[in-house]
């Protein structure tokens, strides 16, 4: 799927733009890391802790948010220290992720080299998610994705997550 226009939302903003394109959801929350390699870790375990370890879509979006937190601790002016942000949001039948950090020198995109070293972790946002994609201003860089769950309408069995 090809990379798709970034909402435009700002805090507040943020449910209004949700309502008048019909998606309903609700903020899971949203986590400060810091621009350090540590932060990947931390922003695998809030997605654990926000989703829980029994929601279907808790191992994608691990994946993803942990290539996202990377790539803005590495490439990203948050690096070294700086501020990157993890905001989570369950709409209903998807979950929506917010990776925002200080922003770059250049725009992130998928690297199509099949035989670079690195540079898979967009490809893998693009591969696994329904949609995503990037918004950028003067001060800062948001990468987002979407990732589709079924949601259980039966009585709760091992494994199975029940809203």
């Amino acid at each position: 799927m090809a990379t798709q226009e970034a909402p435009e939302y700002e805090g507040a903003d943020r449910r209004t733009h949700y309502s008048d394109r019909d998606i309903q959801g609700r903020l899971l929350g949203a986590t400060h890391l810091a621009g350090s390699p540590e932060s990947v870790a931390r922003a695998r375990n809030y997605v654990r802790q926000k989703l829980g370890d029994n929601h279907p879509a808790l191992g994608d979006v691990t994946l993803l948010v942990s290539e996202l937190v990377t790539n803005a601790v590495v490439h990203s002016n948050s690096r070294n220290g700086g501020r990157v942000t993890l905001a989570l949001a369950d709409c209903h039948d998807r979950i929506h992720a917010d990776v925002v950090d200080e922003g770059g020198d250049f725009d992130p995109h998928v690297d199509t080299d099949r035989l670079a070293e690195g540079g898979r972790g967009l490809f893998l946002v693009q591969a696994i998610s329904d949609r995503w994609g990037v918004h950028t201003d003067h001060t800062s860089r948001t990468v987002w994705f979407q990732v589709s769950y079924e949601r259980g309408d039966t009585p709760a069995t091992p494994g199975r997550y029940l809203p």
